[in-house]
């Protein structure tokens, strides 16, 4: 089992580049950051984690993109593998999505993740023109066509949402086919078939609970389906619990990921040594 971080990127605090060199130097085998591109002043659609408009977090309003900070974070290291926890493709135009998820893929030697979520911030969904009750299907398009994409030489697809002909565009992933794609969403019988036909694994969210079941239900639904190998299990997880992560290991969970505080750079520097040690990890690897 690996251990990976999350660093809530703003325009403020420790910058990515810097939280990504601690945590490769200190052995965490991935870096993950989200997406939000505005947040709408006025919601109706409530947060998972608090029920109601209110935010948990100020920095929901001051993300980064999270394809430039990865593309940052490329350059100044060589084995930390970089993803999005959670990016909202259906907020992008899938043909410059896909540009731009192969050109950080290409320039890191193949080390992205992409982590998508169907959206929970209607609201702002609603300002790209999404279509509440469609956008798992939008989802499901985007990620068909961004893989003809990063795959064929000639691409093209026509769905609803997305419909293009045959197209030339390089680069292409250096991953066969595209990224490694885990979906951020709640542990459920809908969730997992969307995941076992769309996706390669399931990345379970912060409010997540007892996930035991829901490991075992994804893993049924996954051989039903007749996907070879195994879903991908990210669990974003609170505290370094040694118990609880004993119990992840033998869930068979493929990696945690830790969050990191909302403080000064040298605090969440601090805070990534002592976690790491917390953990195991062997620093400098």
């Amino acid at each position: 089992m690996e251990f990976g971080l999350t660093l809530f990127t703003s325009d403020r605090g420790i910058r990515p580049t810097s939280a990504a060199v601690a945590a490769e130097n200190a052995g965490f085998s991935a870096f993950y950051v989200p997406e939000h591109t505005h947040i709408p002043v006025r919601r109706e659609a409530a947060h998972p984690g608090t029920g109601g408009a209110e935010l948990p977090d100020e920095r929901y309003s001051r993300t980064l993109d999270p394809w430039v900070a990865l593309a940052a974070v490329s350059s100044v290291t060589s084995t930390i593998r970089l993803g999005t926890a959670v990016a909202i493709p259906v907020e992008s135009d899938p043909i410059t999505l896909a540009k731009t998820i192969a050109s950080v893929d290409h320039l890191s030697g193949g080390r992205t993740v992409l982590g998508v979520g169907y959206g929970w911030n209607l609201d702002e969904m609603a300002d790209h023109n999404v279509p509440p009750k469609l956008r798992r299907t939008m989802l499901r398009e985007y990620l068909e066509a961004m893989r003809e994409l990063w795959s064929r030489d000639e691409a093209e697809y026509h769905g609803r949402f997305v419909d293009f002909g045959p197209s030339w565009a390089w680069p292409k992933t250096v991953q066969q086919g595209g990224p490694r794609t885990l979906v951020g969403a709640a542990g459920n019988e809908k969730n997992f078939k969307w995941i076992c036909r769309s996706a390669d694994g399931w990345m379970t969210t912060p409010i997540s609970q007892d996930i035991a079941g829901s490991v075992r239900q994804l893993r049924e639904l996954w051989a039903e389906a007749g996907r070879e190998g195994e879903p991908y299990i990210v669990v974003l997880d609170g505290k370094p619990i040694p118990e609880k992560i004993e119990m992840y290991r033998e869930l068979g969970v493929h990696e945690l990921v830790y969050g990191t505080p909302d403080k000064s750079e040298e605090e969440v520097l601090a805070y990534i040594d002592r976690l790491a040690g917390k953990l195991g990890l062997s620093v400098g690897t």
